[in-house]
């Protein structure tokens, strides 16, 4: 069997796999965060905390619950770390740097995850498994409760509640994210993948000596890693260390797990809103946006652009050789379609071309299918979008949904889409205008390009890393800090304050000027607009960074 066959082999079992849950463990999730039943545990979490589970909340309730919560997960995360030299199971390591504290305080609580440093040597296990793996799942359950909440904007009428945010975050991490965690972990752990508490290891090394290996909660964590869409891992190269990721096997489940919660949500959307080929037409376009980010990642990859990889027959620079290239570049195109950001290769290692890809993954807002709730509400701001476009077209006003898409809605989803670009370029623009673009380890295009996709995944709250780039100093900690918070709480705000609005709306019935949302024509107009807005916003910095090196 080629290369070849085996990748596209691989692909297609992921699609047959994802469209056969899509349906069953989509009605599980749309039951999970409408029904209205409590478990015993849910209660009391609700009395510990003095919510009341029946309270409905506005947008603005929503969104200071919202924020109060991750400035609280943000504080706590922060002085654990800097704490950490007199806490239980330490193993003697030294707090952790202020900047440094801060950076990863505000990249899980973002979702992001994004690491500076190897895990192992620089926090102990309490740290890693009672701050930052907790913030896994419920940095995770805020995307997926915030999506829910416009999903609900759009289905609700003459109303201003959303829910309840504190009801979403439990159900969600109770019922949904650990429940597959322990599913995940243990189908890691019968692939090889290592689960213990160990203080360490000693292994005889090629020089005859002996090194320590720190042990740790390697399977579970991997798998909040990428239910969670975590960017960072316990050995720091995360899903290229052989005892987080051993086979093939265990890579297919891993991919698997960061794709199979953002592909179910669509059908959420659908069973919330009453129509379900509304899901089905936001499940076709993310598919699609997907399906050509793997093909393209592949054929680059694999064609092996350049000298060196055109005389081995492809580019196998910085792959792992239990994955080969093609297992390597479905799992970069996955993990930055996504918010997961977990790596089994290393990107700057990859083709121009092929390294563009998961670059402009990223700057596609991370929507197809996105991280968990994060790419749901991403695209729909973005058919939101493409609705005001196409009554421009024909001189009437939008409706999605039966709710009329005027300034104040428009202004929220323009607002939404413009942060992102903005802290991209902004940042990538302040690092080489303060000379810090010299931590990178290359110039001209390719150096460009590190200090690009840094600034992308931090904004985009992705947390994969380019590679290439030293990034462990307090400008770029402080810098990529910022970013990631804003990146995700700005947009947050203004995904709650238009499901707000929505949510007010008297529905205007279906007429024949109307555009419909769920023929094929909406599903190209939506990938039209989401290409064409990336390719405007983005092209220039590409042209001088990925393409001027590939051409």
């Amino acid at each position: 069997m080629t290369t070849t066959t085996a990748g596209v082999i691989f692909v297609l079992s992921l699609v047959v796999s994802l469209v056969a849950i899509y349906r069953p463990f989509g009605d599980y999730l749309y039951r999970v965060v409408s029904g209205t039943r409590q478990s015993r545990v849910e209660r009391g979490i609700y009395r510990l905390v003095g919510v009341n589970p029946a309270a409905e909340q506005t947008w603005g309730v929503y969104a200071r619950s919202v924020l109060a919560f991750s400035a609280v997960s943000i504080l706590f995360l922060y002085a654990f770390q800097r704490l950490q030299n007199h806490l239980w199971l330490s193993l003697g390591l030294d707090p952790v740097m202020t900047h440094g504290a801060w950076n990863t305080a505000v990249s899980f609580v973002t979702n992001t995850n994004w690491q500076w440093y190897s895990g192992e040597s620089t926090m102990g296990h309490l740290v890693q498994m009672a701050g930052l793996a907790v913030q896994n799942f419920v940095s995770a359950a805020v995307g997926i409760a915030v999506a829910i909440a416009l999903v609900r904007g759009f289905a609700r009428q003459r109303t201003g509640h959303l829910g309840n945010f504190w009801v979403d975050l439990t159900r969600i991490t109770l019922r949904v994210l650990l429940p597959i965690a322990v599913l995940g972990a243990l189908a890691l752990m019968i692939g090889g993948a290592v689960q213990n508490l160990s203080g360490g290891t000693e292994v005889t090394t090629l020089t005859g000596g002996t090194q320590t290996i720190t042990g740790g909660p390697v399977a579970s964590q991997e798998v909040i890693k990428e239910l969670g869409t975590n960017g960072g891992g316990f050995y720091n190269v995360n899903s290229a260390h052989p005892f987080e990721n051993p086979t093939s096997w265990t890579n297919w489940i891993e991919i698997f797990l960061i794709l199979m919660i953002p592909f179910s949500l669509p059908r959420v959307f659908g069973r919330m809103v009453g129509q379900n080929r509304q899901g089905y037409a936001i499940a076709a376009v993310m598919a699609i946006l997907a399906l050509a980010s793997v093909t393209l990642t592949n054929v680059f990859e694999l064609s092996g652009h350049g000298a060196v990889p055109q005389a081995v027959g492809a580019a196998l620079e910085g792959k792992e050789v239990r994955f080969d290239v093609s297992n390597s570049a479905t799992f970069a195109a996955a993990t930055t379609l996504t918010s997961t950001g977990a790596v089994n290769s290393f990107h700057d290692s990859y083709t121009a071309l092929g390294g563009m890809v998961p670059l402009v993954n990223m700057m596609l807002g991370e929507v197809a299918p996105g991280g968990v709730g994060a790419g749901l509400y991403g695209l729909l701001i973005l058919a939101v979008i493409t609705v005001f476009v196409a009554g421009l077209m024909v001189g009437r006003t939008p409706e999605y949904l039966g709710k009329k898409i005027g300034a104040r809605e428009i202004k929220f989803a323009s607002m939404y889409f413009l942060i992102t670009p903005a802290l991209v370029l902004i940042g990538t623009a302040a690092a080489f205008a303060t000379g810090n673009n010299a931590t990178a380890l290359n110039v001209g295009p390719h150096g460009l390009t590190e200090v690009l996709y840094a600034f992308t995944s931090a904004s985009n709250n992705n947390g994969s890393a380019f590679a290439g780039i030293t990034v462990n100093t307090a400008w770029w900690n402080t810098a990529l800090g910022l970013c990631m918070l804003l990146g995700r709480f700005l947009p947050i705000i203004f995904v709650l304050a238009l499901a707000g609005s929505l949510s007010r709306q008297q529905p205007t019935p279906a007429s024949e000027g109307t555009l419909p949302t769920h023929r094929p024509l909406f599903v190209g107009m939506v990938v039209g607009v989401t290409v064409v807005l990336v390719a405007l916003t983005f092209l220039p910095a590409l042209a001088l960074g990925p393409l001027a090196e590939g051409l």
